[in-house]
């Protein structure tokens, strides 16, 4: 029995990256041997196991063969008779072909090394037309490492032209695109996955709504200027690193355009906080109220809600800042203040009037509308004296 390191690990330790976690294959053993040692099976389809004390995945070295439509159709052939050179090139780019034995050499058999010091995503075989799921993983890996300026090769791209167009393209499930969409939005530069995908005409088929949005010019080595969307979302990116926000930033001009947003997300199985995210978004539509609309300022953040949902509340703030920078700025002391006199307590004798009911309600809401314009008079007081 052998055991080597392999893959995502081997990669960013080369490209002296944090390794998040660790994949091995053990070549020469069966799955009766790797559970009498203690390793616990994961998948009664595939031989993959964990490791009993770390928790890291080891699966047998196996080989896999197309079979059926799909990213499932596949038949997986594995035991101790299989090499660590035929496990690695069912793998799906040469970077991702990388293994160290027990001892810490080098095993590359592909050309992966070269590959990250050219910066390319290149594919292994014309096997990796057969998965789908492949498309999606190349776009994640190109924001991943995007910021070193990794491209993908050019036969890669020419073989992703042809899937975009296969059959196979539509046996990808909505949850398992969502999910890889989710992963890249959480990268250095998530843009480059749409991107990717835009350009080999695989994204006008997944999402076509978002397909749209990037236009005729979203490759960023064609220089040129930024798709709004593609804009936004490097705006976001520099603001946080909170995925539910970048993809309500980038999501958002796709939504203003469908008829009912909520049903397309629904279709993409959007999660609900990214659902609220946009209904938020869309229903403000970059229009605040001036500074000196007090009963509008309070409407627009009372709506939202920052006392009973404050992580609603700032995921808005912060999308609307991407979208919106130049509004955002203009009305961040004003929101600020408008959120901190909906969490102040009126006083007492609104309650010793007598008041009940509606007539209750419209006086603590008079008081918020007139104590919210006397803050901000006091701010505009203290920025004139300050100019002057």
């Amino acid at each position: 029995m052998k055991i080597y390191l392999v893959g995502g690990a081997v990669r960013d330790q080369l490209l002296d990256l944090p390794v998040s976690e660790r994949d091995w294959v053990v070549v020469g053993a069966t799955s009766e041997q790797m559970v009498a040692q203690g390793f616990r099976p994961v998948d009664a389809e595939f031989p993959v196991f964990l490791h009993p004390e770390t928790g890291d995945e080891y699966a047998l070295a196996r080989t896999e063969e197309k079979t059926g439509p799909g990213y499932k159709g596949f038949r997986v052939e594995h035991g101790p008779e299989i090499t660590l050179e035929q496990d690695l090139l069912r793998r799906d780019l040469t970077i991702n072909a990388l293994a160290k034995d027990e001892a810490g050499a080098l095993v590359d058999i592909c050309s992966g090394r070269e590959d990250l010091d050219k910066g390319l995503l290149r594919h292994i075989t014309p096997a990796f037309a057969e998965d789908p799921v492949r498309l999606l993983r190349i776009a994640r890996f190109a924001a991943k490492l995007g910021r070193w300026g990794f491209r993908v090769a050019h036969s890669t791209h020419w073989l992703m032209k042809q899937m975009a167009t296969s059959p196979d393209l539509a046996h990808l499930k909505p949850e398992r695109v969502w999910r890889e969409m989710t992963r890249a939005m959480e990268e250095d530069q998530p843009w480059r996955f749409f991107e990717v995908l835009h350009a080999c005409g695989a994204l006008i088929r997944m999402m076509p709504e978002v397909d749209q949005t990037l236009g005729q010019s979203s490759d960023a080595h064609k220089g040129g200027q930024d798709p709004a969307a593609v804009s936004a979302l490097k705006r976001a990116v520099g603001l946080t690193e909170e995925s539910t926000i970048r993809i309500g930033v980038f999501f958002y001009y796709a939504a203003n355009e469908s008829e009912r947003p909520d049903l397309w997300l629904k279709s993409l199985r959007a999660e609900r906080d990214v659902i609220q995210l946009l209904k938020d978004l869309l229903s403000v539509n970059g229009n605040i109220p001036a500074t000196q609309d007090c009963r509008g300022l309070l409407d627009l953040v009372g709506g939202l809600n920052p006392l009973q949902q404050p992580l609603r509340y700032r995921c808005f703030l912060l999308a609307a800042e991407a979208l919106w920078p130049d509004v955002l700025a203009q009305h961040k002391i004003a929101l600020a203040t408008a959120s901190q006199v909906l969490a102040t307590k009126p006083p007492a004798t609104l309650y010793q009037q007598g008041l009940q009911g509606k007539a209750l309600g419209d006086a603590l809401w008079d008081w918020r509308v007139a104590e919210l314009c006397k803050r901000l008079q006091a701010v505009a007081g203290k920025v004139d004296e300050g100019g002057s």
